[in-house]
């Protein structure tokens, strides 16, 4: 059996949430968040666009966890990140977390959203 060490630069997984927090690569964010190959920082939420569109040409497929529950994106947010070339995939933050998480070591380009529960 072939082993591989996994290195997430600066993309860092998360670790593990709770209310109104992230720990992602060791470090505790509260409130929403956006994690990516550049690492984790604040966001503000679906009015805060730029970090989002920054990402293009750096990922294939965005994760949006949507708090405790699933909700829809803004349509108009929705459409400019597809029009940006951005994949968009829209889920509770939990299953997001997870599902980034096994990507994320696949060494997949992706990037993660976060509102949190």
């Amino acid at each position: 059996m072939r082993l591989n060490e996994i290195s997430f630069t600066d993309a860092k997984p998360v670790e593990g949430y709770g209310q109104g927090f992230f720990r992602i690569g060791g470090e505790v964010f509260h409130g929403p968040v956006i994690a990516g190959p550049k690492g984790t920082v604040p966001w503000r939420g679906y009015d805060d666009r730029d970090p989002l569109l920054a990402l293009k040409g750096e990922i294939d497929v965005l994760f949006v966890g949507t708090g405790s529950e699933i909700t829809h994106l803004p349509t108009d947010l929705r459409d400019l990140l597809e029009e940006a070339g951005l994949g968009v995939e829209v889920m509770a933050s939990p299953a997001a977390c997870r599902t980034y998480n096994v990507l994320l070591s696949e060494g997949r380009r992706i990037a993660l959203a976060l509102l949190p529960v």
